[in-house]
């Protein structure tokens, strides 16, 4: 990520997530520049999903599952949208839900609210990307938090 003229690269556990600073904050930009350097390091093509700290801070506020009353933080995800998929579209994850399951989105992500665990959701990246013609990547509410607090650092 150096080599790309990032600066303060740092990572948090092995699942890609990485927070750095950068000259820009066009995220189109970013996530091509990134992509385009692990097809070329690893030959594969990567899909790369980046959000600024201050549009990570939105994620956090705007979380409503966190203003119900008992919530357990730990059952709570977040599927970040590689863009902003219709509203009308956004609608009909509410049928791919199943069983106690919940589901909010604001533009571009997705809260997730699985008591059973992500493993047990119908509500996956997969799914997620069938339904809404988009890249989608999900991380835990705590990862999520992590994430925004290492941009403070």
């Amino acid at each position: 990520m150096r080599e790309l003229g990032f600066e303060d690269v740092k990572t948090y556990i092995q699942s890609g997530n990485v927070v750095f600073k950068a000259a820009t904050t066009d995220n189109a930009r970013l996530a091509n520049k990134i992509e385009k350097k692990l097809l070329s390091a690893f030959g594969l093509p990567v899909p790369v999903i980046v959000r600024t700290p201050a549009e990570l801070q939105k994620v956090i506020q705007n979380n409503l599952f966190l203003k119900e009353a008992g919530m357990d933080s730990s059952k709570l995800h977040v599927s970040f949208l590689s863009g902003s998929p219709e509203k009308t579209v956004l609608k009909s994850l509410n049928t791919i839900a199943a069983g106690p399951d919940r589901v909010r989105w604001n533009e571009k992500e997705i809260y997730l609210h699985c008591p059973n665990g992500y493993g047990e959701t119908k509500l996956s990246n997969g799914a997620l990307e069938k339904a809404l013609s988009v890249q989608a990547t999900t991380r835990n509410w705590k990862t999520v938090t992590k994430l925004y607090e290492m941009t403070l650092e």
